[in-house]
């Protein structure tokens, strides 16, 4: 194998919105779109990235509201806004066919991608990043709650929401929920301390990724027209899983894909949500695999 060097980059789009993104191997290959998921940026991608460049161009942007990727005054991320940005960044870099590589916020993302180019998407993968509303756990209940309510600026939710998942105790057991006491060493604590220095601390911060809590609802409404694009294109689907997660449990989320993807390849790992902390290899090996049989 010959691995590239990653390299990292600021690109603005048309909406003003300055891309931050890492990327890796040689524009020529075909291209593989990481997108991270709350409340990571593309450091979350920082083992993979190596793993697979020395066959595939792989780019992996933070997305607006995360790491290092800048908003022009009055931009609001929403997931709406959130893939306009990334559609403009793939037109920017003249990306016209990829794989998205979806976790958790990517794979809503990467949903709406679909039904605006549903041509440019080769194949999926992915890696608890869920599709379906069964595939969201009981973590979700407060959030269902709120977003019945149809009122985003309710303070008494929002203090609540704040307090319980973007404290730096609330993100570390996004990292250490559900993994096996022998694999938790392989967690560096930078990733969690970085997250929540990075995309969660002051008021602004908090501010964008409630309002993203809020606007995560809107996805349920686009899980009817992803459902079908499934059915319709027999999109070629990886989902490899840490099946103890418990923001999108394994057997739930992941083994959902296969009510409109029968051919779907499915791995559920003993893992819990940041599987590639704790799981690097084995999904780095279950991607090439993958990929090996895709049309480009």
């Amino acid at each position: 194998m010959s691995f590239t060097t990653t390299t990292y980059h600021d690109i603005q789009v048309p909406n003003g919105v300055k891309v931050h993104y890492a990327q890796a191997g040689q524009a020529t290959n075909p291209t593989i779109l990481l997108l991270p998921g709350f409340p990571s940026s593309s450091f979350q991608y920082r083992g993979l990235i190596p793993l697979l460049s020395d066959k595939y161009h792989v780019l992996s942007p933070d997305l607006p509201g995360f790491g290092h990727t800048t908003l022009p005054a009055g931009f609001k991320p929403t997931f709406s806004s959130i893939t306009s940005t990334i559609g403009q960044f793939l037109d920017a870099l003249k990306i016209d066919k990829f794989v998205s590589y979806c976790f958790d916020y990517g794979a809503p993302v990467t949903w709406r991608l679909a039904l605006d180019r549903p041509e440019a998407i080769k194949a999926i993968i992915a890696q608890n990043g869920n599709a379906y509303e069964r595939g969201l756990s009981e973590w979700w209940d407060p959030l269902k709650t709120w977003w019945a309510s149809g009122n985003p600026n309710n303070n008494e939710i929002r203090q609540a929401l704040g307090q319980a998942a973007l404290s730096i105790e609330s993100v570390k057991q996004q990292y250490v929920a559900g993994v096996p006491t022998d694999r938790l060493s392989r967690i560096d604590p930078s990733t969690w301390t970085l997250d929540t220095l990075q995309n969660l601390t002051g008021k602004d911060k908090q501010d964008i990724q409630l309002d993203l809590f809020f606007d995560y609802g809107s996805n349920l409404a686009v899980y009817p027209k992803v459902h079908e694009w499934f059915r319709k294109s027999q999109v070629p689907l990886l989902a490899v899983w840490g099946k103890n997660d418990v923001i999108f449990p394994g057997e739930t989320s992941a083994k959902a894909f296969l009510d409109d993807l029968p051919n779907a390849e499915i791995h559920l790992l003993d893992g819990g949500h940041f599987l590639l902390e704790t799981h690097l290899e084995e999904v780095a090996a279950y991607i090439r695999n993958f990929l090996q049989n895709i049309k480009w």
